[in-house]
């Protein structure tokens, strides 16, 4: 990193190009979907889908965690 480079500009060359990895892996997990070369059922799907929105809300919770944090200025 370079040392003049803002918290803001890195954060946005950091966090663009780790949601494009998680967005390739996605559409790698969706070609699984092809019922010619995998088995799978509803129970299996719920499972992944269940997985992946606990990681979601638990990534956006964290973010928001961190926004409220930086503009309160009273805390018990």
């Amino acid at each position: 990193m370079d040392n003049s480079e803002k918290k803001e500009d890195r954060f946005k060359r950091v966090a663009s190009r780790r949601v494009e990895n998680i967005l390739k892996g996605i559409r790698s997990l969706s070609k699984c979907s092809n019922i010619n070369n995998y088995e799978y059922n509803e129970e299996d799907l719920n499972k992944m889908v269940k997985a992946i929105k606990k990681e979601l809300k638990t990534m956006e919770i964290q973010y928001k965690k961190n926004l409220k944090n930086n503009t309160e200025s009273f805390n018990f």
